[in-house]
């Protein structure tokens, strides 16, 4: 066991290409134990609270990733 994540800074798509971008985050879903969308946390990368927001959701320690 490893558990696998996608962070991903992202936004709330309402433009033509939205259906796209859905359809590939439900595909990543699938291959993936977590899927994290900056638009949905209201944070993104850099800021250290995603990151803390990901370790606590993995259940998991900084020198473990």
């Amino acid at each position: 066991g490893f558990k696998t994540c996608v962070l991903t800074n992202n936004w709330v798509d309402d433009g033509a290409g939205r259906l796209f971008t859905a359809t590939l985050l439900n595909l990543l879903r699938r291959h993936f134990d977590l899927v994290i969308e900056s638009c949905r946390l209201g944070a993104q990368k850099p800021d250290p609270q995603i990151y803390t927001y990901t370790l606590d959701a993995l259940q998991v320690k900084p020198q473990e990733v």
